[in-house]
C-alpha cells in the first residue's frame, strides 16, 4: 500500500507540480486548496506526510499546523512547509507550531523526494 501525502496549497498550478512529482515516485497525492479544506479531509483520514504552503486563503499553513498537531491521529505526522517565505521569523513560528521540515519554492523534484523519503523514512 502506499503512503497517503496531504498537498495543500491555494495555487493549482503547485499542487499539480506536487502531485506529478510524488504521485511519479509511487505516493497516493490527495489535494487541498486551503487549510480548512486539508483540516476537513485529514479529519476524515490519516495521512502519512502533509505538505502545506503558508500564504493561503481561508486558513492559512500555521493555523493548518496547530489544528493538525490537536488531532491525536497527526501528533506524529510529518508536516512539511512548501513555500516562497524565506525568513528566519516564519521558519521559528513554524517549528513552534510543529512543521517538520521547510522547503522553499520554487522547488527541484529531487530535493522535494529527497526530503519526503526523508521524514517518511522510506
Amino acid at each position: 500500500m502506499s503512503k497517503s501525502i496531504l498537498s495543500v496549497d491555494d495555487s493549482a498550478s503547485m499542487r499539480q507540480m506536487v502531485k506529478l512529482t510524488l504521485a511519479g515516485a509511487g505516493y497516493d497525492v490527495v489535494e487541498a486548496a486551503d487549510g480548512r479544506e486539508a483540516l476537513a479531509l485529514a479529519q476524515s483520514r490519516t495521512h502519512h506526510l502533509v505538505v502545506t504552503d503558508l500564504n493561503m486563503p481561508v486558513m492559512d499553513g500555521l493555523t493548518l499546523i496547530r489544528e493538525l498537531r490537536q488531532l491525536p491521529a497527526y501528533k506524529g505526522v510529518p508536516i512539511l512547509f512548501l513555500t516562497t517565505e524565506t525568513e528566519e521569523g516564519k521558519k521559528q513560528q513554524a517549528r513552534a507550531a510543529g512543521a517538520t521540515g521547510w522547503i522553499t519554492k520554487p522547488f527541484q523534484q529531487d530535493q522535494l523526494l529527497a526530503v519526503v523519503k526523508k521524514v517518511l523514512g522510506s
